[in-house]
Formats: structure tokens, C-alpha cells, sequence
């Protein structure tokens, strides 16, 4: 994956309603042009990929850098693919702030009126899980208030979450694809992007597994001698890590107790109790660090990513009509690759390959002149230069869309 970094600062403010008009359009343009192509679950993997993500956000002309591109994407994909996506068996539910909450309501909905080949109950487990692991297990700081679950009907999904850091006024953005996941509670996210990283309490990371496995057989203690150890540990003002911070005694032991109740097995287990949240595992690590010698891992797991865009007029303002123009291109090669007549569409994916190979060429020989296509890309790599060092044989610049 390509590594590099941009700053996701958090933006209030909403998308201006004639722009998002045109964002629904095109971006479902691209969507049915990569379905028509490839399949329901290539979108799944270009929507886990942050940086593909990225570029589509600024193709469709939001701003380049801010952390609304997550949520307005997301929003244009959920409201232009309403109609035509469920026809081709894709499915994308949740959204912000209550929308996100109501994402276990929507997939159910879905399954009611759609057929899928999974019980919509591993949809709807699969949607908790991921925000639960990544709004307590990953403990980094940022608060998640946007979680998007994308499905098809063969039962394969992709998660995109956002969470936000009121104190650096920052954003980090969460990405997950089942296709590349084998549990939960290892490592399961195929991508976490932010522009800093910081002390972060992972536990679902490999190095915190034997952790997490002593959590376990803690929360099967009884609580009211847990509760004494860990008030005795507090008590003994020992230079402890600052993601140590103990909830309430009176939270701590309700929360303890649902646990004890449920004697979970595994981590995963112990995840899905209510009430169990990022106290209650900061206060069972604490106990298994010191009771026994468990130590954490506080290694930030955040990987780096991203592009450049045009809705707050850089490197230009946004064209409504060469955007407009966009996806009436796409839809008319679309409509008559259907027919039959897969040219137009086949010249546009043949446009775009040369455009990366014609691009990739020019950097490795020779200094772009002024005003050529490589020139023009620049001014984002001068910004951020580690943003265009590609591995070999990997494309030196944003992916093609198609």
C-alpha cells in the first residue's frame, strides 16, 4: 500500500447542495463503471483502500484535505447508489452521529426486502464488532462518530469509520474489508489513517494478544475482589501509562459483573458485553499488567495515505460543468456497454492506464515541463513527498478509478 501523509483537520460547514447533487451522480458513475467491470466486491476493495478513497473524494471535487471528504463521500455514495446498487447487490448502510447508530436497523431492512446469501445477523455482528474494536479496542484518542457499512449480497463487507480528536482538532479515519480479515481481535483493519500518531492502547494488535487473553481470565474473577485489587493498585501511586485512567468505582463494578455473569472465553467474547468499554479494558490491563507482568504494547497503529482535491479551489475551483460532463460520459459508455457496445467504456479504461503509464515515465526520465500533466500533480508531492514514493512496479500516482 502507498505510504505518505496529509492532514485531515477537522472542517465544519456543510457541502454546498449543487455540488452534491453532481458528487451523487458521478460518484455512482464510477461505482456502476467498476460493478459493470469487475464486480460488486472490487468496490469493496477500492473502498477499503484509503487511498483510493481519497482521490475519489477529490475527483468528485470535495475538498482535498478535511475530514468531511469521509462522511460527504460516503453520504454521495449511500444516496446515488440507492436505486441501482441493491439491482446489482450492493448494499451501503450507516452514515454520522445517529445514522451510524441505526446501521443494525438498516442492514435488517435490507435483508427484508433484498435476498442475500448470508443471515443478515453476521452483517449486522460484523457492523458491531468492527465499531466496538475500533471505539474501545483501539484506544488512540479519537472519539468514532461516522461508521459506514458497505455490503454485497453474497455477504462480504467493507467498513469505513471515522473518529475525531477534539483536543488536536484532528481526524483518523478506520478501514476494514472482510476479504482480508481472519479475526476480529487481531490486526483486522486494512487500513487506519491519520496525520500524527500518539501512546495508543491497542489491543487488538499482535503483541497485545497474550493481554487480552489475561483480561479474559481476569473478568472471570469476581468482581468485588478485582474491584480491591485494582483500587489497591491505584492506591500505591505507581508511575503508571496515562491510557491507565480508571472509570468510576460504581461504573467499573456494574460492568464487571455483566462480565463475570458472562465468563467469556475470548477477547472477542468479552467485547461484545454491554457496558464493556474503554475503562473497563484499561482497568483489566492495569490488573493484568501488574498482577501478572503482562505488559502492553502502546504502538500506534495508524498507517498513512492520500491525494489532493478542488472544493475549497485547490489546485482549482470546481467546474460544475466539466464535472457534470464526467458522468454523462461514464453513464453514456455504461449504457452502451450494456447494449451490447463495450468500446467507449473499454477506450475510457485504456485512457486511464495510458494516463498512469504516460505519467510514471515522465518522473523516472525527466523533469516535467510547466503546465503538463506531471507538472500539474506536483504542487501535493512538493506538499508531501514520501506521498509519491511507490514501491517498485506500483503506480507512482493516484490509482485510475476504474
Amino acid at each position: 500500500m502507498r505510504t505518505g501523509t496529509a492532514d485531515l483537520p477537522l472542517h465544519g460547514g456543510k457541502c454546498p447542495a449543487w455540488l452534491f447533487i453532481h458528487m451523487k451522480a458521478l460518484c455512482a458513475a464510477i461505482t456502476e463503471v467498476i460493478i459493470e467491470d469487475q464486480g460488486a466486491d472490487e468496490v469493496l476493495k477500492r473502498l477499503s483502500d484509503p487511498y483510493w478513497f481519497q482521490a475519489l473524494g477529490c475527483v468528485a471535487g470535495f475538498d482535498w484535505h478535511s475530514s468531511g471528504v469521509t462522511t460527504t463521500v460516503c453520504g454521495a455514495l449511500k444516496e446515488g447508489l440507492a436505486e441501482i446498487g441493491p439491482r446489482a447487490g450492493l448494499f451501503i448502510t450507516g452514515g454520522k452521529g445517529k445514522v451510524a447508530r441505526g446501521t443494525p436497523q438498516e442492514i435488517m431492512r435490507q435483508a427484508d426486502k433484498f435476498p442475500l446469501a448470508v443471515d443478515a445477523d453476521r452483517l449486522v455482528y460484523a457492523s458491531k464488532m468492527s465499531a466496538k474494536v475500533d471505539s474501545a479496542a483501539v484506544q488512540d484518542g479519537y472519539q468514532i462518530y461516522h461508521h459506514c457499512f458497505v455490503f454485497t449480497d453474497k455477504g462480504r463487507w467493507a467498513v469505513i469509520q471515522q473518529g475525531m480528536n477534539e483536543d488536536n482538532l484532528q481526524a483518523r479515519r478506520y478501514h476494514w474489508l472482510s476479504s482480508a480479515m481472519t479475526d476480529f481481535t487481531v490486526e483486522p483493519q486494512n487500513a487506519i489513517c491519520c496525520n500524527g500518531t500518539g501512546e495508543t492502547l491497542n489491543l487488538v494488535s499482535k503483541s497485545n494478544q497474550l493481554l487480552n487473553q489475561t483480561s479474559c481470565e481476569m473478568a472471570m474473577i469476581n468482581p468485588d475482589k478485582l474491584i480491591r485489587e485494582i483500587v489497591k493498585i491505584q492506591s500505591q501511586r505507581l508511575q503508571l501509562p496515562r491510557c491507565h485512567e480508571i472509570p468510576r468505582t460504581a461504573y467499573l463494578n456494574k460492568s464487571l459483573y455483566a462480565a463475570y455473569d458472562k465468563q467469556p472465553q475470548n477477547f472477542e467474547q468479552l467485547l461484545q458485553i454491554p457496558g464493556i468499554g474503554p475503562g473497563t479494558l484499561r482497568a483489566l490491563c492495569l490488573a493484568a499488567e501488574v498482577a501478572f507482568g503482562v505488559e502492553a504494547s502502546y504502538t500506534d497503529p495508524v498507517r498513512y495515505s492520500f491525494a489532493h482535491g478542488g472544493k475549497d479551489g485547490f489546485p482549482f475551483p470546481v467546474n460544475e460543468a466539466d464535472i457534470e460532463n464526467s458522468y454523462q460520459v461514464l453513464n453514456r459508455a455504461l449504457r452502451r456497454s450494456r447494449a451490447g457496445h463495450g468500446e467507449q467504456l473499454q477506450a475510457l479504461k485504456n485512457l486511464a492506464k495510458w494516463h498512469i503509464e504516460t505519467l510514471n515515465a515522465s518522473r523516472l526520465n525527466c523533469t516535467p515541463q510547466a503546465n503538463s500533466p506531471a507538472a500539474i500533480a506536483s504542487p501535493t508531492e512538493r506538499k508531501y513527498p514520501s506521498a509519491s514514493k511507490a514501491s517498485p512496479g506500483e503506480a507512482m500516482i493516484q490509482p485510475s478509478l476504474f
